[in-house]
Order: C-alpha cells, then sequence, then structure tokens
C-alpha cells in the first residue's frame, strides 16, 4: 500500500473538511474517541476543546493520545499519529489566539457562517493543544489506495497476505 510523502501528508492536512478523529483515555482507563475540528498551523495539528469536555479533561491528566485523519473518497488518504499533545493556552485565554479559531471554524463552515459561529460560541471558553508533528516521539502512519499506473496488489501491506498465491491472484485481475 503506497505510504504518502512528507509533501501529500501535509497538502492534505491542510486541505479542508477532513474530521480529526481524537482517541483519549478516561480515567478508569477506557478509550473514548470524538471526531473534532482542526487545523494544520505551524507544523502541528491544532484543536480546541471546551473547558468542560471530557477529552480536555483526560488529555490534561495524561497527554498521550491517538488521532487518526481520513477522506471518505478515494484514494481514500489516511494519517494515523501517536504522540503527547501540548497545552498551547489553557481555558480563559481564547483572545489571544481567537483568529486561529476562526481560521479553524472557516475549514469546516462558509466564511460567514463561521463569523457568526466564533461570535455566538465567544462565551465557552476553550483550550488550544497540539500535537507537532517534527517531535521524534510521534508516531505516524500513512497510507492511501494505489492510483493509476500504480501497483494494484498495493491496496494490503505484506504482512496481511497469508501467501504468495494472493498476490498473484490480485496480479492478473
Amino acid at each position: 500500500m503506497p505510504k504518502l510523502t512528507d509533501t501529500e501528508v501535509q497538502n492534505f492536512l491542510v486541505e479542508p473538511g477532513h474530521m480529526l478523529r481524537l482517541a483519549t483515555l478516561d480515567k478508569d482507563g477506557m478509550p473514548r474517541n470524538v471526531p473534532i475540528w482542526y487545523v494544520y498551523d505551524e507544523g502541528m495539528i491544532k484543536f480546541t476543546p471546551r473547558a468542560h469536555s471530557v477529552f480536555l479533561a483526560n488529555l490534561l491528566r495524561d497527554p498521550r493520545c491517538a488521532m487518526t485523519i481520513d477522506e471518505a473518497d478515494l484514494p481514500y488518504r489516511k494519517v494515523a499519529l501517536q504522540g503527547s499533545v501540548e497545552l498551547l493556552y489553557p481555558t480563559g485565554r481564547d483572545d489571544e489566539w481567537r483568529d486561529l479559531y476562526r481560521t479553524i471554524a472557516k475549514r469546516y463552515v462558509p466564511e460567514d457562517e463561521a463569523e457568526a459561529y466564533v461570535t455566538n460560541t465567544i462565551d465557552q471558553p476553550r483550550a488550544l493543544l497540539g500535537l507537532r508533528l517534527s517531535d521524534p516521539a510521534v508516531k505516524s502512519v500513512t497510507w492511501r489506495m494505489p492510483v493509476e499506473d500504480e501497483d494494484p496488489t498495493g491496496i494490503w501491506h505484506r504482512r496481511y497476505y497469508i501467501d504468495g498465491s494472493i498476490m498473484a491472484n490480485l496480479a492478473d485481475s
């Protein structure tokens, strides 16, 4: 299965509309996964949990998380990350990064609606967190389906094939 190049990853992460699926650990160790808005900015995946969100409490207690950003249409690009997030701004300092919040909203809704969304939720304090992709402790896996002129047998990682006969069957199709 083809991996994305660094340039392809960066281009994919800045495309509007992709959701971030964020996995954290609850206090009892149970995993929690939530789809959220994000922005790729200054080499970081940044997101803005509200003050009373469970996933913010989880990340403040234990900053380790897993993230997946993918697409529903071909070539089904996927970026999966594991690492520890940084608290960039605690709740109550929203005014210092409000323009970034507007940028995030504009990735998901039309500009005039994004402004209304920010204005209508301005009284709800948020934190700003980020995962730095260049952090050597961050684990990253990317993949996509083969595109035209690429080997169609590359749809799965080789470890998923039982033996070479499956590979031969795919090559013949």
